[in-house]
């Protein structure tokens, strides 16, 4: 018992935690392809390396194996950066990607990797879905299933 403890604590202090991290519910309707998810960080060493991720959370709602979404990252001087992603949801069975137990799966989505910061001051990171129907022009109006959206900064290794 007592190394089954001492085990735990080695492999739970092995684990990188987030430097930054946020998250912003989305309506019980559904994310509106206006609602733009935005979040703020600042007081980060622009020495050291960042890997960035994406995190949606979604639930079985969710209708589509993929997922497409802009992401803007905005310097401090005004500068912008603008993505546009997709990523993979489910295994071609169906099966959700991501972490956790029941109907709602949490998915840690690489966005920026080994990013170093260029100036010092406050970040913009702007989030919007861009999914639509195969055919298509117009994007889907409200997206359901996705029930959360947010970020997280960590140091990298390399």
């Amino acid at each position: 018992m007592f190394w089954a403890l001492i085990g735990a604590v080695v492999l739970v202090s092995c684990v990188e935690s987030p430097l930054r991290s946020a998250f912003k519910a989305i309506d019980d309707k559904g994310w509106h392809k206006d609602s733009i998810m935005q979040f703020t960080f600042k007081d980060l060493d622009t020495l050291q390396q960042y890997n960035m991720f994406l995190v949606v959370r979604n639930d079985n709602t969710y209708a589509y194996s993929n997922l497409f979404l802009i992401a803007t990252l905005t310097m401090p001087d005004g500068n912008m950066v603008r993505d546009t992603l997709e990523y993979e949801m489910a295994k071609p069975s169906g099966e959700w990607l991501g972490n956790g137990y029941g109907s709602l799966k949490e998915n840690k989505l690489w966005y920026k990797e080994n990013l170093q910061l260029p100036s010092s001051g406050a970040y913009t990171l702007e989030v919007m879905h861009a999914m639509r129907k195969n055919g298509s022009v117009d994007g889907l109006i409200e997206l359901e299933g996705i029930t959360d959206v947010g970020y997280q900064i960590e140091k990298s290794n390399r």
